[in-house]
């Protein structure tokens, strides 16, 4: 049987919003596609409305919703946890899961090889440990958050991937996870659409670091 991951007290308590009824999450999820039974399902606003899919994440077992606003075709007696922001309330999910998390946190960041690094490490680390991972890429503004937010708290170890593709993007990111290893592959030319040269690259990737907890290092 799974643990629980997500109780209606703690992910109120997380985002400041209101729940509609009790539940319980094993898992968290923003894509009805892949969403498992037991996941709250996160409705996004993006190029998509994620709250025109609530209706179908509860059909496939959804356990909760968080939403801005109830659906038309949502009964207000589901299990909802309504905030101002979806997207916020995803992040402040992802930072309450960050500070209850015990293990060690590693992030990743590079022009290539980051997620194959990220995959090896997970690899060696299972040796010694429960290890979370980001799946896939997940490295952007909504896959790192995501990513802590289905972090179980007494796992050993979590793998983030941190991605750019403009200016200012990591920062905030390394900020959210604070890891205590920082690891940057490598600086290549991958990025100069969105940036002058080289130096502005690795001057982005170097930001890695800048979430980094005091006794924290950085792996070049």
């Amino acid at each position: 049987m799974k643990n629980i991951l997500w109780t209606s007290r703690d992910a109120a308590k997380a985002t400041g919003g209101h729940n509609k009824c009790d539940w319980v999450a094993y898992g968290v999820s923003i894509d009805t596609r892949t969403l498992k039974k037991g996941d709250i399902f996160i409705a996004v606003i993006g190029d998509r409305n994620g709250h025109d899919f609530v209706a179908e994440a509860f059909r496939k077992g959804a356990s909760a919703a968080l939403v801005s606003y109830v659906p038309k075709n949502v009964s207000v007696n589901k299990p909802l946890l309504v905030v101002e922001d979806v997207r916020l309330g995803l992040e402040a999910l992802a930072s309450f899961a960050r500070k209850r998390f015990k293990g060690q946190v590693i992030a990743i960041t590079g022009s290539v090889g980051q997620t194959s690094s990220k995959d090896m490490l997970a690899d060696v680390l299972s040796k010694f440990g429960e290890v979370s991972k980001a799946e896939k890429s997940f490295n952007n503004h909504l896959g790192v958050p995501l990513t802590l937010a289905r972090t179980p708290p007494n796992n050993d170890f979590l793998i983030v991937e941190i991605g750019m593709s403009n200016k200012n993007e990591i920062a905030p990111l390394s900020a959210l996870a604070q890891p205590h290893i920082a690891l940057i592959t490598d600086v290549s030319e991958a990025h100069l659409a969105s940036f002058n040269d080289l130096g502005e690259i690795a001057k982005e990737k170097s930001d890695i670091c800048f979430g980094l907890t005091k006794q924290g290092h950085c792996v070049v």
